[in-house]
């Protein structure tokens, strides 16, 4: 079956990622669903960041009013300076406007900057239902808990405000609209223990450890690698708790000695234990292709994403996380008629 086209905190690749003229343009060019990346305000919002550091995707560094809020925040070794969710009301994080991330890659989107404010989860849950009913199909969500460890530390328990929110939207139906998923198991296992009906999903780092688990075991934490070995696939899948797993690209594709994409054995690996499996992210610019993939030398470049993206889609895998919907879905529908004329 040809896997879910997921808009990648909306259509990232063509508007400022997580805004709503993101989202509604990754729907009107075909997304199944769309990811956001969930965190928390200081009075308990939950708010639509690719994390809780707004420096690089808010115009807040320019906003005098909020010279004051630049500070440096210390978690586990990891040290970041610049301005935070937490460190915000709602009323505040309203007044700021998106940028894009990623504008010496993509200035087309970049000419949006300053147009569209930031949202709530709320907020999103209202776009989806409403383009499920413009476009007349069940649309989703895959929720993407962001630093659950690091909030709880300070108060704001993600678990907790993440089901409240989903219960007053009316998303807690066993429908199948909602995926949650998070690079660390805690909060899912968490999520999942408030009733919350959803399919939980474990992102897997290409390395490195879950945060959450340095937190409970320190240095006897396990490594993300460890989830991705055959007993390491069947312990998620008896866990009971989570249903997927969620990897970079590198896991599924990678380039061999003579410069050919190859297919790893992930996909069936995951399937033959009964977890979905994901992959992270198609993006059609030399950047982030696989090196056979590329053309040419500029880094903004589109080189062969048409490649990529069938190899991707033809190892089997569940769903695919995309910048650009529209060529994703290009790509699903001719590899979806090429399975049909074979029957």
């Amino acid at each position: 079956m040809p896997p879910l086209v997921i808009g990648h905190r909306g259509a990232s690749g063509y508007r400022p990622e997580h805004t709503a003229s993101a989202y509604q343009l990754a729907f009107e060019l075909g997304a199944d669903a769309v990811e956001p990346d969930i965190v928390a305000t200081r009075d308990g919002i939950l708010v639509l960041r690719h994390e809780n550091d707004i420096s690089a995707t808010t115009d807040v560094a320019s906003r005098t009013e909020f010279a004051g809020r630049r500070t440096t925040k210390e978690f586990l070794g990891h040290t970041v300076t610049g301005w935070f969710t937490e460190d915000f009301t709602w009323a505040e994080l309203a007044t700021l406007r998106a940028r894009e991330r990623l504008a010496h890659l993509r200035p087309k989107s970049a000419r949006h900057d300053g147009q569209y404010p930031i949202l709530r989860l709320s907020d999103l849950f209202d776009i989806v239902d409403e383009a499920s009913n413009t476009f007349r199909r069940t649309l989703g969500m895959v929720a993407e808990i962001k630093s659950a460890a690091y909030f709880a530390s300070i108060g704001l328990p993600l678990d907790e405000l993440f089901a409240a929110e989903v219960r007053a939207a009316g998303w807690n139906g066993n429908d199948g609209r909602l995926i949650i998923e998070s690079f660390e198991p805690t909060v899912l296992d968490q999520i999942f223990a408030r009733g919350i009906i959803a399919r939980n999903v474990f992102l897997i780092a290409p390395a490195g450890q879950p945060l959450d688990k340095i937190v409970e075991l320190g240095a006897d934490a396990p490594y993300y690698a460890d989830h991705l070995t055959e007993p390491g696939l069947a312990a998620l899948g008896d866990s009971g708790t989570v249903h997927g797993i969620s990897v970079d690209k590198s896991a599924i594709i990678q380039a061999d000695a003579d410069g050919e994409l190859v297919t790893s054995t992930l996909v069936a690996d995951a399937h033959a234990v009964g977890l979905q499996i994901f992959c992270w992210t198609l993006r059609p610019e030399n950047a982030f292709l696989t090196a056979p993939c590329r053309r040419g030398d500029l880094a903004a470049n589109f080189g062969h994403w048409r490649g990529e993206f069938a190899a991707v889609m033809e190892s089997g895998l569940d769903g695919v996380f995309v910048d650009h919907p529209d060529l994703a879905v290009t790509v699903r529908d001719d590899l979806r008629s090429r399975v049909a004329a074979s029957v």
